[in-house]
This record gives C-alpha cells, sequence and structure tokens, in this order.
C-alpha cells in the first residue's frame, strides 16, 4: 500500500478515483499490505483521510496471514510475539493465545515494541523447540523521517543467534497471496495485483500466475528491472495510469483491466 496508495503521509494522486472506479464497476479488490502493525481498522481510518472509501472487509494484513496460517497448522496453537496490536488482534480473533510459557511458536511482526529482554524470552523459545515464524522478510520500512529497520532485520538477528530459519507468512510468500485469492472468490487467471515492489508484490504475483503492474511510485525504479530475472506484465507511472476516465491510459492498461472485468462477469 505504502508506494501505491500513498506514500507516508500523503496519498498518492489517482488512488482515490481508481478505487471509486473499482466500487462503481463491482470489481472485487483487496488492499494487501506487509506491515503486520496496524489493525484493519487502522489502515480504513488512514484510508478514509486520504479520500479512500472502502470497508475493513477489503483489507488483507500479513498479520492476518500469518494467523491463518498457525490455524492451518496447528488450530490450538499457542506463540510468544514480538509485534503490536494489528499481530495480536489476528491471532485473538482466530483463537490463538499469546504466552511466554513454551509457546508453539514465536512470530516476529513489524513494529516499534522491541527490548532486548523480549528478545531473550524468543531466543530461547526457539531454542526449546519452538517454530520461528515472521510476518514478511521485509528487512526496512519507508517513514516520513527516513527508513527504519522492519521485520525482516529483527527476525535476521534472532536467526543469527539461534542458527534457526523463520518462515516469512507475507508477500511474497504464494501462501498470502493464495489466501488472498480465495477471500476475493475468484480465479488465478481473474486476478490483477497492482504493487510498487518487485521482490514482493511482482515476484508473488508472478509466481502464482497473477497478472500484474508495477508502479514507479515506491521502492522500484525503471532502472532497476534488469536485476530480476521475473518481469511485471505492464510498468507504469503511478495507479493514476490506470483510472479509465484518464484519457491517456495506455491501452494495454485498460485492455487488461476490461479484460479482467468480462472475465468476472462471465464467472458471476
Amino acid at each position: 500500500m505504502d508506494g501505491v496508495i500513498y506514500r507516508g503521509s500523503e496519498v498518492i494522486p489517482g488512488a482515490a478515483e481508481f478505487i471509486r472506479f473499482l466500487t462503481e464497476a463491482s470489481i472485487p479488490y483487496l488492499f494487501l499490505t506487509n506491515n503486520s502493525a496496524p489493525t484493519p481498522l487502522d489502515i480504513l481510518v488512514k484510508l478514509r483521510k486520504f479520500g479512500v472509501e472502502t470497508t475493513v472487509d477489503h483489507i488483507y494484513t500479513s498479520g492476518m496471514a500469518t494467523a491463518e496460517w498457525i490455524v492451518r497448522q496447528r488450530p490450538t496453537a499457542t506463540a510468544y510475539v514480538i509485534g503490536e496490536s494489528g499481530l495480536l488482534t489476528a491471532l485473538n480473533e482466530a483463537g490463538i493465545a499469546v504466552t511466554r510459557d513454551h509457546p508453539d511458536y514465536v512470530i516476529v511482526g513489524e513494529g516499534r515494541t522491541l527490548n532486548f529482554e523480549m528478545l531473550e524470552i524468543a531466543h530461547r523459545a526457539i531454542d526449546a523447540g519452538a517454530g520461528f515464524l515472521s510476518t514478511n522478510a521485509d528487512t526496512w520500512c519507508p517513514t516520513d523521517a527516513g527508513p527504519r529497520p522492519g521485520c525482516g532485520a529483527i527476525a535476521a538477528l534472532l536467526e543469527s543467534a539461534t542458527g534457526r530459519q523463520a518462515y516469512h507468512v507475507g508477500k511474497p510468500n504464494p501462501f498470502m497471496f493464495r489466501a488472498a485469492r480465495k477471500r476475493l472468490g475468484l480465479s488465478t487467471d481473474e486476478v490483477l495485483m497492482v504493487g510498487d515492489t518487485m521482490e514482493t508484490d511482482i515476484r508473488g504475483a508472478t509466481d502464482l500466475g497473477f497478472k500484474n503492474i508495477l508502479v514507479l511510485t515506491g521502492s522500484t525504479q525503471t532502472a532497476t528491472l534488469d536485476q530480476y530475472a521475473f518481469r511485471p506484465t505492464i510498468v507504469v507511472e503511478s495507479i493514476a495510469r490506470l483510472v479509465p476516465e484518464n484519457g491517456s491510459n495506455p491501452e494495454a492498461i485498460l485492455g487488461l483491466i476490461d479484460s479482467l472485468k468480462n472475465s468476472m462477469s462471465a464467472a458471476s
């Protein structure tokens, strides 16, 4: 979302109009974010401040994906958590108890609540046999003040200390993309992913066979595309180019959107 819909505390022009188009055209959609710190309601409030009208049903976070993954593995699992309210709420709603007493899993999420005592507890639990999860592998996060260490960096610290590798549930893990597709009730060829990051958004979409559009308002620029073995379906300057009312839309983009819309209509 950061880099596609907004940048820090500023909305990206065209974002609100694009979501309005999807709503009016009855095209199902989800906001996918690797940020497990906020709850869907927190994200909803932020989006509405930007003029983006939506509901919590359209928001799917890596925290929610992590809770869903655990339930499919061990429905009665317990967890020790380094993270914030979004992850904790998702686990609670999934019936996963949070404890430091012999947890089944240690879960690292996004946030700024970290202290050394928490690392010690997590280290000892992993050493005692707890499964080691993280909500996402992103090593840094953008903020208005500049970059800060992300969930992946915290997980890397524990990986170095314990000699165990974390399992990252969020993008580009196919699990999160597949779970999102199922929430939409669509088949693979009916899904179009719009993202700004090659390593997560575009790679995950490519691995699952989703058509995808890379926007250049976030962390990826055209000069770096040759560094990747995979390619986005289409590259555009920003999400504003996907709004049909904008006469400068490339024909290929309109064709993709129209194709997607038609396939959904046929499926319904």
